[in-house]
């Protein structure tokens, strides 16, 4: 038993040295000299780059890609009571963009404005900071109506008090609801399959618009696998919810970290088959799991959980 301890010490130790920090880096957002536009409509394959998409406060997808085949990169999306991006093409790249301040409603009467939505498709988001965003900052698919998968890497995702009044919000209300939620069409036979690695999700606290604020709200009939991601002062880290009448998620969370906040993993609704290996919890968390709706149903693992490092050694400091 002490040589099987050590040899799992020795491992965890080792994948914390060779794991990547969480969150985005490096340059994210425009180049010198963007070219600054209200809007922007996609209909053709390519690339795009280096837009200032300023909405100046006006609704609907801002950047509106209904091609297949784009990389929209090195950009910045701000000011808008709508949609960030709205995919409704396959084979979309978003990276290195900066998305901020989508915000309909108030904090009183809270509509969706998200940062990345719309369906899934083969959609790739890679080093992007999404925040201020009073829906989430990315959601597939609100209309129920696709399938496929989405894969989210080295990425920052936040929100917290606004510094200043904007839109229909007053300065220090907290917009949002999840950092990432997930809908699916219904009855599909296969799952649509998201990948979330090397992330870094915080803020989601309350008071906000919403009763219960999540990092990762992962539900419906989808295959979820996030790695290597730090969650840090959430109201809950994980929601993660089983069979409804869309489905229910099946997880695997593997390698992760969570600090401070209220409730680390909350499982709902009997989720089936949720995996949860080298799971490691930070100071200030205040409960580390929450049973909630019958909690975890059949297939559950939990395994190799532990203590965090300090959090300054397994994030990026700034995008």
């Amino acid at each position: 038993m002490r040589m099987a301890h050590l040899l799992t010490s020795l491992t965890l130790a080792a994948s914390s040295v060779h794991a990547e920090k969480a969150g985005a880096s490096g340059r994210v957002g425009c180049l010198e000299n963007p070219k600054l536009v209200q809007r922007l409509a996609i209909t053709k394959p390519g690339v795009y780059e280096n837009y200032l998409v300023d909405s100046q406060w006006e609704g609907g997808n801002r950047v509106k890609i209904t091609a297949d085949d784009v990389n929209l990169r090195n950009c910045e999306i701000r000011n808008a009571t709508g949609n960030g991006v709205g995919i409704f093409g396959k084979n979309v790249t978003i990276e290195n963009c900066r998305i901020h301040h989508m915000l309909a409603g108030s904090i009183k009467d809270q509509k969706d404005a998200h940062g990345i939505t719309g369906h899934w498709g083969n959609t790739v988001i890679r080093n992007c900071e999404i925040f201020y965003t009073s829906g989430d900052s990315v959601q597939f698919d609100p209309e129920r109506n696709s399938v496929g998968q989405a894969l989210i890497e080295h990425c920052t995702f936040w929100t917290g008090p606004l510094p200043a009044d904007a839109a229909g919000f007053k300065r220090g209300e907290v917009p949002g609801e999840n950092a990432v939620d997930t809908k699916v069409r219904p009855g599909d036979a296969e799952r649509c399959k998201l990948t979330i690695r090397d992330c870094y999700f915080h803020g989601w606290q309350p008071p906000g618009a919403i009763d219960m604020m999540a990092a990762l709200n992962l539900k419906e009939h989808i295959a979820a696998t996030v790695t290597n991601c730090v969650l840090a002062n959430n109201q809950v880290a994980f929601r993660l919810r089983g069979p409804g009448p869309r489905g229910g998620a099946q997880v695997e969370v593997k390698d992760c970290a969570i600090y401070d906040g209220d409730i680390g993993v909350r499982m709902e609704d009997k989720i089936e088959n949720l995996k949860i290996t080298g799971l490691a919890f930070g100071a200030g968390v205040k409960q580390k799991y929450q049973e909630a709706s019958k909690g975890p149903g059949p297939g559950y693992v939990n395994e190799g959980e532990h203590e965090a490092p300090p959090i300054a050694e397994v994030i990026v400091t700034s995008p």
